[in-house]
């Protein structure tokens, strides 16, 4: 394969370019480039009805999704959350002055371990933010119940999760607040974005005036906010990628079960566990018994210039440049061992069956 182009990780999925200029003629004849556009009302109402949603807040990025929520619900305060995230996790908690506290995970699904988040609440504790790691649902029942008992909010960072089902209902929908990411990477993409999802019409209304300044309708200033507004150019993407969204789900799935039909058996080699709900196939993680093992593998694919990714290494609780040291074993040793495989829109057969034999 030394003679291909580079395969990567991953890559956006679009929509055909004319598809996409078309909707951009409409942004340039009305002049409405940002400010709650009609391409962004749309381009919400749109998912909503799509994925079954009770509100939909469109926004610039996930990041910033994740900071609204907290400040919606006016957190302040220890937040438990996973430390086998991206470090978009940590840093929104970190900007909106509350104290990120560690749980441990689940070897198997990869997500935070609710057998061990109660051991960790204290009176400073205001908030769980658990993960859907690579679209897999959290166990969203025992996250509830502690959460019910002790009085805390629930946010949960989805960054991955848009295609993902519980009960037969998107994940989106569960916690007080969900934030996800329509970043390039993601199965639905506006190049860069992002969204809050809540059941609460207060808190729903609460997030749109956090996200244009604390603007009420009246265009006053009503409470703290920020620039968090999605973009007419960034809607109009969405809107030419949802076109094309079941099909991108469909095709995760079937690139998913070849990697998995390939690499069933091999000695040394793990694969994440979904054991709430339905995943949507977002990357194709394996776990090797070493990281001796896991650098000979990438190091052979990066020969025939297939680049994998370490997601997620190292595990984030362990940035010592910026956070307190807190033990995370698990976390740690899965970090370590972890490999993303290459998985996206224009990834072939042949290719993964050429990776598959790099193995």
């Amino acid at each position: 394969m030394t003679d291909s182009k580079p395969i990567f990780v991953t890559m956006p999925s679009l929509a055909p370019l004319e598809e996409f200029t078309e909707l951009l003629k409409g942004v340039w004849e009305r002049g409405i480039l940002t400010h709650n556009g009609p391409l962004v009302q749309r381009f919400e109402n749109e998912l909503s009805q799509k994925l079954g949603l009770t509100n939909f807040v469109s926004v610039s990025n996930g990041t910033i999704a994740l900071q609204m929520a907290i400040k919606a619900l006016e957190l302040k305060g220890e937040i438990i959350t996973t430390p086998f995230t991206w470090i978009a996790t940590v840093s929104a908690i970190k900007w909106e002055g509350c104290t990120p506290v560690f749980c441990d995970i689940d070897p198997e699904t990869l997500n935070i371990d609710p057998s061990k988040i109660e051991a960790l609440i204290t009176d400073k504790t205001v908030a769980i933010m658990p993960v859907h790691v690579f679209g897999n649902p959290c166990d969203v029942d025992a996250i509830e119940a502690i959460a019910i008992k002790h009085n805390l909010k629930v946010i949960y960072d989805g960054a991955h999760a848009i295609g993902s089902t519980y009960n037969g209902k998107s994940l989106l929908e569960y916690g007080d607040i969900t934030a996800t990411s329509l970043h390039a990477t993601k199965l639905l993409n506006t190049a860069e974005g992002g969204a809050c999802i809540t059941n609460n019409t207060e808190i729903n209304e609460k997030i749109k005036r956090i996200r244009f300044f604390g603007h009420d309708d009246s265009k006053d200033i009503v409470e703290d906010g920020f620039n968090g507004k999605m973009t007419e150019v960034h809607a109009a993407l969405g809107i030419a990628n949802m076109k094309y969204y079941d099909e991108v789900l469909e095709d995760r799935k079937l690139k998913y079960q070849k990697y998995v039909s390939g690499l069933t058996g091999l000695q040394g080699l793990q694969f994440q566990k979904v054991k709430h709900g339905n995943s949507n196939y977002s990357y194709f993680p394996v776990i090797f018994d070493s990281e001796e093992q896991l650098l000979k593998v990438e190091a052979e694919l990066n020969m025939n210039k297939i680049f994998p990714r370490r997601y997620f290494y190292p595990s984030v609780n362990t940035y010592s440049k910026i956070l307190e040291p807190q033990s995370c074993p698990i976390s740690e040793d899965i970090s370590r061992r972890i490999l993303c495989l290459p998985l996206y829109w224009e990834l072939t057969s042949d290719d993964i069956y050429s990776i598959i034999k790099t193995f």
